[in-house]
């Protein structure tokens, strides 16, 4: 009896191992979704593709190895907000802020960045194949 529940509690463990953690917090997601505003937020692994926020304001919020596949953050506000390891591909960042942010090995291919502003932004290992860069700090072949 007890080595069968032993074995049970293994694979329990196991499994709840393997399985994919989502860290975000979901009032969190909400708030941005409703309100396009959540400076600080916790939206870490959290998935948003084609999100619509024109104009949100996601000051310093991490967003740690989250999805912004094609989402349209015209004229946001990203100032030192972490992006380490977020998918930004196909996303629309023109007008936007990124100062101070965090971009480390970012996937922003296919992004459009026009006149987005990049000052003391960390653009270590980004991807920006494909991408449209205009009047931004961020240029091919070497660091910012």
């Amino acid at each position: 009896m007890f080595a069968k529940v032993g074995i049970a509690l293994a694979c329990a463990t196991a499994l709840s191992i393997a399985a994919p953690i989502r860290a975000e917090n979901p009032q969190h997601v909400q708030r941005l979704i409703q309100t396009g505003a959540c400076s600080g937020c916790d939206l870490t692994g959290a998935d948003l593709k084609e999100l619509h926020a024109l104009g949100a304001d996601l000051r310093d919020a991490d967003l740690t190895g989250a999805n912004l596949t094609g989402a349209n953050l015209e004229g946001a506000d990203l100032t030192g907000a972490i992006l380490k390891d977020t998918n930004l591909s196909g996303i629309n960042l023109t007008n936007a802020s990124l100062d101070r942010a965090n971009l480390t090995n970012a996937n922003l291919s296919s992004a459009r960045l026009y006149n987005a502003e990049t000052f003391g932004a960390i653009l270590t290992g980004i991807n920006i194949q494909n991408a449209e860069v205009y009047g931004s700090g961020i240029a091919a072949g070497g660091e910012y």
